[in-house]
């Protein structure tokens, strides 16, 4: 017998007994409830993604992965797929009427990513939600990285 199988079927067996009857029932805002279990998936407040929904519910993670090898190893700040954007059409706003930040469970990337039990490290350094002003002089791309004087190897 393979006691890797078998360890991986009991702990099946006991997730489905710790989230069988008693489980909280989620849906997608504005549809009504069913009997699976689905993160609650705030409404964009765009008129349209930049991206159909179904490809970004699977590709946004190289989506924003790119854009930021872009942004870093090459000074280009392109807003399409920036997590800028994302952030100030996918805010979600607390009772307060302000933008909740990544602490809160209701944040738009917590209620998918703590569905998925996936952690991310964005908003380590990252903003958590949508920021008023323009960036700060240290996030302005000047033509040189600190301590170089060439960009992509141009003088």
């Amino acid at each position: 017998m393979n006691w890797r199988r078998i360890c991986i079927a009991m702990l099946a067996v006991m997730l489905v007994g710790i989230g069988g009857p008693g489980a909280v029932v989620y849906a997608e805002e504005g549809k009504a409830a069913t009997n699976t279990l689905l993160p609650v998936i705030p409404t964009g407040q765009g008129d349209a993604c930049v991206e159909e929904t179904g490809f970004m519910r699977r590709n946004h993670m190289e989506l924003l992965k790119h854009q930021r090898d872009d942004t870093v190893l090459d000074g280009v700040r392109d807003e399409q797929y920036s997590l800028k954007e994302c952030l100030d059409c996918h805010a979600v706003y607390g009772p307060d009427a302000n933008p909740v930040t990544f602490t809160d469970p209701s944040h738009f990337c917590r209620s998918c990513h703590d569905y998925a039990a996936v952690s991310i490290d964005c908003f380590q350094c990252h903003a958590s939600r949508p920021e008023s002003g323009a960036l700060p002089a240290d996030h302005q791309f000047s033509g040189a990285f600190p301590g170089t004087s060439k960009v992509n190897g141009s003088e």
